[in-house]
C-alpha cells in the first residue's frame, strides 16, 4: 500500500509548492513545526527497540482516534527502500533524520500534504503544517488544534517551568519551529544576500536551505526560523518570524525592481539562457537545474517569460530531483542516466507550456 501511495503523490506537486498562497512570487511556504515525547519513555536516543515499537503504537492508535484523520496515509519508513526515503525528504514530509535513522519509525501524511506526523525522529513525534505562500497565522491554527487532539489521548512530556521536554536544548519549552522558505534570486544576483543573513542572525533568527538543517542553498531557496523556543509564547515566535519576513520581501522586491531598472538587459541574458539551456540541454544536473530553474522563475514573474506559469515551475523544481525522477520513471537510475531523463522531463514541458521569452523593446 505504501508504494502504491507514494506513486500517487509522485504524480503531483505538494502543498508547499502550490503556487497560490499569499506573496507565492517570493514565499514559497509557510511552516510550523512542533517537537513532543511521550512522558512514560525515554528520549529516541536512549530507547530500546521495544520502546521505538511501543510509542509508535501508541501514536498510531491515538492518530486512529481523531476524527478527520480517517484517511491518513500511514507510511511505515523503515521498511522504505531508500528512494521512497529520499523522495519523502525531497517532498518536504519527512526530515533527512527520520529518512536516515534506524528501528521502527513511521509518518502519517494528510492526503492534501498539508501536514504530517512524523513517529521516533529524534523526538517521540514531530509534527508539521505546511500552507502555500505566507500564511503563518492560519499554519498555526491547524498545528495548534492538532496538538489538543493529541495532547487528549497521550500523555506529552511537560515541566511546569520549563514547558514541553524535547531531545534537543534548543526545542525545550514550546517545541515549536517556525519557518518560512523564501525564493530570494535578485538579492543573490545583487550580492546583498549575506548582509540580510547577518542582520536576521542577530535577531536570532536562523538562516538554512532547502531541505533545513544542514543543507545547502539550492535554487536560491531559503528557510528562515526561530532559533530559540524557551521562554518564548509559540505566538510571539510566529509574531517574530511573521514580522521579519515582510521585510525581507520588500528587499527582494527592490532588488528586482533595480534589476529591472539598471541591468534590464543583463537580466534578461541570464533569463533567457537559463530558460534556453532548460529547453535544449541532453543531460543535466539537479543542481544546475535548480540554479537555472531559478532565473526562470524570476522571469516568468518579473514578466520576460510569457505563457509559462509559476505552478509549472514549482512542479519542476520538485519533479527534477533524484527520487522524483526515479518514482516517475518506475525504475531506479544511475547518475548520468538520471542526468539523461531530467533533460527530457524538463524539455517536455517546458516546450509545450511555453513559448520563448520575450523580446524587450
Amino acid at each position: 500500500m505504501n508504494a502504491v501511495k507514494l506513486d500517487e503523490l509522485a504524480q503531483r506537486c505538494g502543498e508547499w509548492l502550490r503556487g497560490s498562497g499569499p506573496q507565492s512570487d517570493i514565499v514559497i511556504s509557510s511552516r510550523i513545526r512542533l517537537a513532543r515525547n511521550l512522558a512514560s519513555f525515554p528520549f529516541i536516543r536512549r530507547c530500546s527497540e521495544a520502546d521505538r515499537t511501543a510509542i509508535e503504537k501508541t501514536f498510531r492508535d491515538a492518530i486512529s482516534q481523531v476524527e478527520g484523520w480517517k484517511d491518513l496515509i500511514k507510511v511505515d519508513v523503515a521498511s522504505l527502500p531508500v528512494v521512497d526515503r529520499q523522495f519523502l525528504v525531497e517532498r518536504q514530509l519527512i526530515s533527512r533524520e527520520l529518512s536516515d535513522a534506524s528501528g521502527a519509525r513511521s509518518v502519517f501524511i494528510d492526503s492534501q500534504e498539508q501536514f504530517s506526523l512524523m513517529i521516533n525522529e529524534e523526538d517521540h513525534l514531530r509534527m508539521q503544517v505546511m500552507h502555500s505562500g505566507l500564511d503563518l497565522e492560519s499554519a498555526w491554527e491547524q498545528i495548534n488544534s492538532m496538538d489538543d487532539e493529541l495532547d487528549e489521548r497521550v500523555n506529552f512530556a511537560f515541566h511546569e517551568r520549563l514547558g514541553y521536554l524535547t531531545a534537543c536544548p534548543t526545542n525545550v519549552g514550546t517545541g515549536a519551529r517556525v519557518s518560512v522558505m523564501l525564493h530570494l534570486p535578485a538579492l543573490v544576483i545583487t550580492q546583498q544576500i549575506e548582509k540580510v543573513f547577518r542582520s536576521l542572525q542577530k535577531m536570532g533568527l536562523a538562516v538554512r536551505g532547502l531541505y533545513g538543517e544542514g543543507s545547502q542553498a539550492m535554487g536560491d531557496f531559503y528557510q528562515i526560523s526561530n532559533q530559540i523556543t524557551l521562554g518564548r509564547a509559540e505566538l510571539d515566535l510566529v509574531k517574530q518570524v511573521g514580522e521579519v519576513i515582510p521585510v525581507i520581501i520588500d528587499y527582494e522586491r527592490q532588488a528586482r525592481s533595480f534589476l529591472v531598472k539598471e541591468s534590464r538587459k543583463d537580466l534578461h541574458d541570464r533569463v533567457s539562457r537559463a530558460y534556453g539551456i532548460l529547453c535544449t540541454a541532453q543531460t543535466i544536473s539537479s543542481e544546475e537545474t535548480l540554479h537555472l530553474l531559478s532565473s526562470v522563475r524570476m522571469g516568468v514573474n518579473l514578466g520576460l517569460i510569457q505563457d509559462l506559469e509559476i505552478p509549472t515551475i514549482n512542479k519542476l523544481f520538485i519533479h527534477t530531483q533524484p527520487a522524483h525522477l526515479q518514482k516517475l520513471r518506475g525504475v531506479q537510475l544511475e547518475t548520468a542516466d538520471r542526468n539523461v531523463e531530467r533533460a527530457m522531463y524538463l524539455q517536455s514541458h517546458l516546450r509545450k507550456s511555453s513559448g520563448p521569452p520575450a523580446a524587450d523593446n
